[in-house]
């Protein structure tokens, strides 16, 4: 009774609906982000990029209410939002370019299947991702996505204004504001300051005449959800294993967003409702598979929008996931993205992925020993091994084709490096340590979000 008192004090219908919008705004820009940049790389037509957007918003408002629905078999039951993994971006478009978009959505599906059957054993297999390990992959795959950020922001490679000036102006003037939104407001408004630059900086190309109303003009006002869009999937071995090592690290962090969220609430969780919540998010996954989207993760942003508005109630997540399904259905809402022009969007990317570096050195800096030598090199290598690999790709051109997508990527070289090292120098640690460094992850965010608000 307590927690249903908990999750049903806040009644008021308008403001529950405002608080609801609230929450979509705050992921928004995390949302339709990530489907421009795999579209831009697959060299995606402008009506599958106008499909791809909305149908994501669909399973991000369709995984929200998995899992904040919370029954005996699926559900964290608290007020969280799921939105794409933004560790899934690369691999994804490398599986694409190796192996073609069936083997990402195959992929995808099987890592969500993995997640779902093994949800219960996710507390020793996390125990391969201590905060050593997840704070260096975090960290990798921020830098490895700041050069696709950079690309845009020159206009897009190859393009033939590539670095003109009015690209650069759009560009670095869209990260200025953003800069500037963040150091002169609080609460909410710095909650959504990338969202907001990105809706300046259109206005202003669209002054300026780099905007093009095409796709809005050409979109349907309905349409309905084709599974499979893209293609029947495929299934390949090392397409899965990398993505399922994407879902590891996506659970991982969701860990420690549950575990903020229950201190929010004064909630213990238990090992059964971690255990739901893991299989609410691989069956989001699934479903992001099936209707060729992305891989769906708890978004930690709206922990700080539930801290700071003081509203703990399951109801306004419903609202939320209700808003983002409605607008799923609605192509000439998700079009709207495509006005935005590349440098406008490389700028506000420059921000947001380096937002993601800073997470990762906030998880290494509150949660890891660095006075340990071990730690350090633990970093040192699997970063470096990152980073090298991201800019000189063809280091292992050589390789066989089915290693091209776990040596060619940095994100996942870097990964493996940072597990094995920690193993070889640390072990495989005991329950209770897990169970600690998962403490100290929520701590570290409720820290983050009080600072936010």
């Amino acid at each position: 009774m307590a927690r249903e008192r908990i999750f049903q004090r806040h009644r008021h219908p308008i403001k529950t609906f405002s608080l609801g919008l609230q929450h979509v705004l705050a992921m928004y820009a995390g949302a339709v982000v990530v489907p421009l940049i795999v579209s831009n790389a697959m060299g995606f037509t402008q009506e599958q990029l106008t499909y791809l957007i909305a149908i994501d918003l669909l399973a991000c408002g369709v995984a929200t209410l998995l899992q904040v629905w919370g029954n005996r078999y699926f559900g964290v039951g608290l007020p969280v939002m799921l939105g794409c993994a933004f560790q899934a971006v690369s691999p994804m478009i490398l599986i694409g370019l190796n192996s073609g978009v069936s083997a990402i959505y195959g992929a995808v599906i099987a890592s969500g299947i993995f997640v779902v059957l093994f949800s219960g054993l996710f507390g020793k297999l996390i125990r391969l991702f201590p905060p050593v390990v997840t704070g260096s992959v975090v960290t990798i795959i921020g830098l490895t996505l700041i050069p696709v950020a950079f690309r845009d922001l020159g206009g897009g490679q190859g393009s033939e204004d590539f670095g003109s000036w009015t690209n650069l102006l759009l560009g670095f003037g869209v990260l200025v504001f953003i800069i500037l939104m963040t150091r002169f407001t609080k609460g909410f408004i710095r909650s959504i300051a990338v969202l907001v630059g990105l809706l300046a900086g259109t206005v202003a190309a669209g002054f300026m005449g780099e905007v093009n109303f095409a796709p809005i003009r050409e979109a349907s006002w309905f349409h309905m959800v084709k599974p499979f869009y893209f293609g029947t999937p495929t299934f390949e071995i090392v397409p899965i294993l990398t993505m399922i090592l994407v879902a590891i690290v996506s659970v991982a962090e969701s860990t420690g967003v549950f575990m903020a969220l229950g201190k929010i609430l004064d909630k213990d969780l238990s090992s059964k409702d971690l255990a739901r919540g893991y299989r609410a998010e691989g069956l989001a996954i699934v479903l992001g598979g099936i209707f060729n989207s992305f891989p769906y993760t708890t978004y930690s942003q709206n922990v700080g929008l539930v801290q700071m508005t003081r509203v703990k109630t399951r109801d306004v997540i419903v609202v939320a996931g209700g808003l983002l399904v409605v607008i799923g259905f609605v192509p000439k809402i998700a079009a709207l993205a495509q006005l935005v022009p590349g440098s406008v969007l490389g700028g506000a990317m420059v921000a947001l992925f380096g937002m993601v570096v800073s997470s990762g050195i906030r998880i290494i800096g509150s949660q890891v020993d660095l006075n340990r030598h071990e730690n350090l090199f633990i970093i040192a290598c699997s970063v470096g091994m990152g980073l090298g690999v991201t800019v000189v790709p063809e280091l292992f051109a050589g390789a066989p084709d089915w290693a091209q997508i776990m040596l060619g990527n940095g994100i996942i070289a870097g990964s493996f490096t940072a597990i094995f090292m920690n193993l070889l120098f640390n072990g495989l640690g005991t329950k209770a340590t897990a169970a600690k460094m998962a403490e100290k992850q929520a701590d570290a965010i409720l820290g983050e979000t009080e600072k936010t608000a």
